[in-house]
């Protein structure tokens, strides 16, 4: 898998440049010679061309009724696309959304609703950090595609000289005391940015806390609540045993290559993120593995966001019943382990984490991902991001601002953009 940034897993921010809708063809009622044209829009690095070409060979060869034409769309932009495509007359049958963008599509109610149908889909078993945003209003219009959640990616020449063993580290107490252990002699016992709010977000979800609230038939920002505020305590602690920025996130720098440069230890972020730092500096092939983000307990592992994708098929979409057929198919077990092997990702139910036992990077994030969460399901939650006062709230308290009182803007702001009163 190219990894693609954590905030493109996340909530995609909706780029300039509307592209028309026409281009996709459209869904034919045919394919010349009596088969169902079905149009299919997967995003850029959701497949390689080899599974394209075996999923469509495989798929047509067990429904040969049917003539699967799968477009791979950039993601810059797609927001404008798919809410033109939802509107018009000229939609593809089946479509990759961002999974925490589901609700802004369904609310406009363009959305097949497959609420009845996930028993079929094997739903039980299905990723909460997928299916949970995947739904809207209590019904489910995104089907789980597949999932990717953050790591700690670690040097293990240095936890082995400092004598620690990172299978034994189950705690968020354990983890600062190693952390601790490995910030002597230069070296950066972690490397966490002020405002890496994903990670935070993990830390506040394990304290029983949200970013937002449902209150009162409306959104209320939860930055405040005790258990968001025990959350800020402990991630101020753990980025003090570094010497990250406490005014940027982990693009500015890229954190991959602060670690590339060997005075760091640990970093939070997707296993992807080990390509770039063997690339950058080549001794470390080798030197680098994987575990999953301690938990609060050692009952199981941290909360971490998932990012990845769902699939959904348009109101207006000409082929309903062959585009339920093809979302079967892709989202189940034997296509899904096929996908996760060949792109690095984690399945989209828990029931598969063994099919990349092999692969210790993807092998850590499935580990992780039984505690995966999603942004508040809100369809206004992106313009939360747009503003991002989370960010603003956490340079806040690790330059000295009191934090009740940090946390306590931030909520206001976060409750106004969702439209609620502060």
């Amino acid at each position: 898998m190219k990894y693609r940034s954590l905030a493109l897993l996340s909530t995609l921010v909706l780029g300039a440049g509307l592209a028309a809708c026409s281009s996709s063809g459209g869904s034919a009622d045919g394919a010349g010679d009596g088969r169902t044209a079905l149009d299919v829009w997967l995003m850029r690095d959701s497949v390689s061309a080899q599974f394209q070409k075996e999923f469509e060979t495989g798929f047509e060869k067990a429904h040969p009724e049917i003539d699967v034409k799968i477009q791979i769309q950039e993601w810059e932009g797609i927001g404008e696309k798919v809410t033109a495509a939802l509107a018009s007359n000229d939609a593809p049958d089946v479509i990759e959304v961002g999974n925490t963008q589901v609700a802004q599509y369904a609310q406009s109610g363009g959305l097949t609703d497959f609420s009845g149908r996930v028993a079929e889909l094997g739903g039980g078993d299905w990723l909460e950090g997928l299916a949970e945003p995947g739904s809207y209003d209590g019904r489910q219009y995104g089907i789980p595609y597949y999932a990717a959640n953050r790591v700690v990616i670690h040097r293990t020449d240095l936890f082995e000289k400092a004598g620690i063993d990172p299978s034994r580290i189950r705690t968020r107490d354990q983890w600062i005391a190693a952390t601790r252990k490995l910030n002597t002699g230069g070296t950066q016992g972690i490397y966490l940015p002020g405002q890496n709010w994903y990670v935070l977000s993990g830390f506040v979800w394990d304290e029983g806390g949200d970013l937002a609230v449902q209150s009162g038939g409306g959104w209320k920002g939860g930055l405040d609540s005790p258990g968001a505020l025990r959350a800020m305590d402990f991630y101020r602690r753990l980025q003090a045993l570094g010497k990250g920025p406490k005014d940027s996130d982990e693009a500015q720098p890229p954190q991959a290559e602060v670690m590339a440069k060997g005075q760091v230890a640990q970093i939070i972020a997707v296993p992807g993120g080990a390509k770039v730092i063997e690339e950058k500096n080549p001794e470390l092939k080798g030197k680098l593995g994987f575990f999953p983000v301690p938990g609060k307990s050692a009952d199981g592992p941290g909360a971490v966001f998932t990012g990845g994708s769902d699939l959904v098929v348009p109101a207006v979409a000409a082929h309903q019943e062959e585009a339920f057929t093809l979302i079967r198919e892709l989202t189940g077990d034997a296509w899904q382990k096929k996908l996760a092997v060949a792109m690095s990702y984690v399945p989209n139910k828990t029931t598969l984490a063994g099919a990349v036992a092999d692969d210790p990077g993807t092998a850590a994030m499935a580990a992780g991902s039984v505690n995966g969460h999603a942004t508040p399901n809100t369809p206004q939650w992106a313009a939360v991001e747009a503003k991002n006062p989370i960010k603003e709230y956490m340079t806040a308290v690790l330059t000295g601002e009191d934090a009740g009182s940090a946390a306590a803007e931030a909520s206001r702001t976060i409750t106004e953009t969702l439209g609620g009163d502060s």
